[in-house]
């Protein structure tokens, strides 16, 4: 069942697909877009522009970061209130009934029918469109590091984050995301090893992309207030592409 109606978003975009990098850059929460089928999901204005709905700067610093890295930047085009794309599509959270103490009236009382229009919709041909990305890249011999773009609200629960940044990791070859983690520490911020968050479970998009093809890989979270604007999107563009090139220098 297509959930899409020919006037909608395709479900993913790819920016410089052809890229020479040994870097793969993904944005799950990147988009904003609602299918004009699901209305605004009983979710207001001000709740649009929050952190439950989209991760807020991650389009714009990666767009920034794939022309400074010349790397394809593969993102999802909708909503993570609509399917969240970092999530177990079979798990209750894939699309949340309520996010941050907001309710998301139209994602309750779902039938299996509704989520499955979601999952095939958008959240299967994304993932199809970067485990093809990365078919192509090894087919042809090119190296790639799997790097997922994120960005975290400064509070949460009433609890400040004090990080600026953060390198998630957990299995697999993580040698690129602690040599990332060193480099990042170079600068005058706090940077977060597994923090805010810790790659976990609840995680999709690197355990099924980055372990098994068994590739290098970093899930990076920037604080949103230091994203939200174009200054700020384009200094962190600048600082994470000097901190990946110096990690993958250290390896090769």
């Amino acid at each position: 069942m297509n959930l899409l109606l020919p006037a909608d978003p395709a479900p993913y975009t790819v920016i410089n697909a052809k890229g020479c990098s040994p870097f793969l850059l993904t944005g799950d929460h990147a988009g904003l877009a609602i299918p004009s089928a699901l209305g605004d999901l009983g979710v207001g204005p001000a709740d649009w522009s929050r952190h439950i709905a989209i991760d807020i700067g991650v389009r714009e610093m990666g767009l920034e970061l794939a022309r400074l890295l010349d790397a394809p930047f593969i993102f999802q085009n909708y909503s993570r209130l609509v399917i969240d794309c970092n999530r177990d599509p079979a798990r209750d959270d894939a699309i949340p009934a309520s996010s941050d103490g907001t309710d998301i009236g139209g994602n309750q009382g779902l039938t299996e029918t509704d989520r499955l229009a979601r999952v095939t919709s958008i959240h299967a041909p994304y993932h199809s469109g970067i485990s093809e990305m990365i078919s192509a890249r090894l087919a042809a011999g090119q190296e790639t590091i799997l790097l997922a773009l994120h960005s975290f609200t400064p509070i949460l629960d009433e609890m400040r984050r004090p990080w600026s940044v953060g390198v998630l990791h957990a299995a697999g070859r993580i040698d690129f995301a602690i040599c990332l983690l060193d480099a990042l520490r170079r600068l005058p911020i706090k940077v977060g090893d597994n923090a805010p968050y810790a790659m976990d479970e609840t995680d999709y998009s690197m355990p099924f992309h980055a372990l098994s093809n068994d590739l290098r890989y970093a899930e990076i979270e920037v604080r949103q207030d230091l994203i939200s604007q174009g200054e700020g999107q384009s200094l962190w563009a600048a600082q994470l592409c000097d901190a990946m090139e110096e990690a993958w220098q250290r390896l090769t």
